[in-house]
């Protein structure tokens, strides 16, 4: 992935990019440099924001369909039941539109299909255990779509960054990860990890706006200024999450966030390229079809109106 802005069209022309293209575009391949991407190009969109929330509200509906395809194709007859499932997991510095993805993209399907994590600070009962033990019960059931805000990452990112356990510790966890992450796709699930790359004058902005504004107020704290001075660390941790942990079974995918629009946009297509290849079909009826539509003609002949 580069500063390319790809080939794909807008509403104004042909419609959405194929969500297969954007996905060839944003994921992380070998040597990829985070500090080479622009956090303000729009890769594989070429429309304005106009152009790209259409686009995001036109590809609700069909990311809204496939998804209860997903959830339905669980709860059938128990012998077609499908074991797929979606895991989102959302990673970024904050303000880097986290919520956003959750509210915007997320929040347009069925929420019954919905399984989603926000990981805080471990507990002291959850730092008694290995780091993965907190993470493991949250993974998707089949036919859910998972979420993660924040993830088993933050044992890379935030623990490397301020030194919380020696490296000898936190070192091994990338090969602990990929071992993770590849069980939950031996078992069905299909990973999206995504990276919203957001730069330090965005957020500088978003950080501004949170001080300004009554209704962004409860989004603020204090801490995140505290965080900022150590953006080279987390830059260097980033880097080293995406080379190391970057797998056929589970790819990163860095998303450029300063325009919000387009990382929502860029989510969605993400999202609508893993459940196009899964491809959830309707289950079957575990009924006779036949002698229940009798039964509903003969009940619609005797009724009396309500």
């Amino acid at each position: 992935m580069g500063k390319s802005k790809g080939t794909s069209k807008s509403t104004k022309d042909a419609g959405p990019a194929d969500p297969a293209e954007l996905a060839g575009l944003l994921r992380v391949g070998e040597g990829v440099e985070l500090a080479a991407i622009d956090p303000r190009s729009t890769p594989g969109f070429d429309g304005d924001k106009k152009a790209g929330t259409a686009d995001l509200e036109a590809g609700a509906g069909r990311l809204s369909a496939l998804q209860e395809r997903l959830f339905a194709a669980a709860r059938g007859p128990q012998s077609t039941r499908t074991t797929r499932s979606v895991l989102l997991i959302v990673q970024g510095m904050d303000t880097s539109g986290k919520g956003g993805i959750v509210r915007h993209v997320v929040g347009a399907v069925d929420p019954q299909g919905v399984q989603h994590t926000a990981f805080k600070a471990p507990t002291a009962q959850e730092l008694a255990h290995d780091f993965l033990w907190r993470i493991r019960p949250h993974a998707p059931s089949p036919g859910m779509l998972g979420v993660f805000d924040r993830s088993h990452y933050e044992d890379v990112l935030i623990v490397r960054v301020h030194g919380l356990v020696p490296e000898e510790v936190w070192r091994p966890r990338y090969d602990l990860i990929n071992g993770f992450e590849g069980s939950l796709a031996q078992v069905g699930t299909t990973i999206v990890k995504v990276m919203l790359h957001v730069s330090p004058e965005e957020q500088l902005t978003r950080l501004a706006e949170r001080l300004t504004r009554p209704d962004k107020f409860w989004k603020y704290n204090p801490g995140d200024l505290d965080e900022r001075r150590h953006w080279a660390g987390y830059q260097e941790a980033y880097q080293a999450a995406l080379t190391g942990c970057s797998t056929p079974a589970a790819p990163w995918f860095v998303v450029p966030a300063d325009r919000k629009w387009y990382a929502r946009w860029a989510v969605q297509q993400l999202l609508l390229d893993a459940l196009i290849r899964i491809d959830p079909q309707w289950p079957p009826a575990d009924f006779d079809l036949e002698t229940e539509r009798k039964r509903l003609a003969e009940l619609r002949a005797t009724s009396e109106p309500l």
